[in-house]
């Protein structure tokens, strides 16, 4: 079994928690290193590109969460083996960046600066991203490919769930239910798959 180490703020979200949740599930023991924000300042110097996820493995290091995350998706049978259903899971995986992207574009802002660009993100950007993942799962059923749950099912729940835990400056928690309540009605249901119920079972018990 290679030798495993995954860099990430310590949280249970965001972009590192996907492919803590698919290693577990794959049953791969790992070293879950994590840091605070304070810390991340000095972290960031060993990273390839200045930025986290990481992942080490066998002593070398990789970046790239997408491309992680598909990596390990294989490995946990998460990620499909058709072509088409790849591409489903992959293009909702890059929405969720280009959405994710959007809100990080106002970090470090403050004060009324930081309340407009938040404004902005809820009136547009917020509601044409969740709107379109809405119309994709209502074509693909109870998940967004392959049938089952892919790690593109763990991208959004993150991602959801995030926009939902009112921890964000002038984004309502409320934004996912009342934007896109079928989309609220999943993030409950996939929090509740074996997965990611099993992932946090055993990060209770340590």
């Amino acid at each position: 079994m290679p030798q495993i180490k995954v860099s990430y703020f310590d949280v249970d979200g965001g972009r590192g928690e996907p492919i803590r949740i698919v290693l577990h599930a794959a049953g791969i023991p790992f070293e879950d290193f994590r840091f605070g924000y304070g810390e991340f300042a000095e972290v960031r110097k060993t990273t390839p590109l200045g930025q986290v996820p990481t992942v080490n493995i066998e002593g070398v290091q990789y970046t790239q969460s997408s491309a992680l995350l598909r990596y390990f998706g294989k490995v946990a049978d998460l990620y499909p083996q058709d072509a088409f259903q790849a591409l489903l899971c992959d293009e909702i995986m890059d929405g969720c960046e280009d959405l994710t992207n959007k809100l990080v574009a106002s970090f470090g802002l403050q004060g009324d600066a930081l309340k407009s660009a938040r404004e902005a993100f809820v009136a547009g950007p917020l509601p044409l991203y969740l709107g379109w993942m809405s119309q994709k799962l209502a074509a693909q059923g109870n998940y967004f490919a392959n049938g089952k749950l892919t790690i593109a099912d763990l991208k959004v729940f993150m991602l959801l769930r995030w926009l939902g835990s009112g921890q964000l400056d002038h984004i309502p928690a409320d934004s996912v239910a009342r934007i896109a309540p079928s989309l609220q009605a999943y993030a409950e249901r996939i929090g509740a798959e074996p997965v990611i119920s099993a992932y946090y079972q055993a990060r209770a018990a340590k």
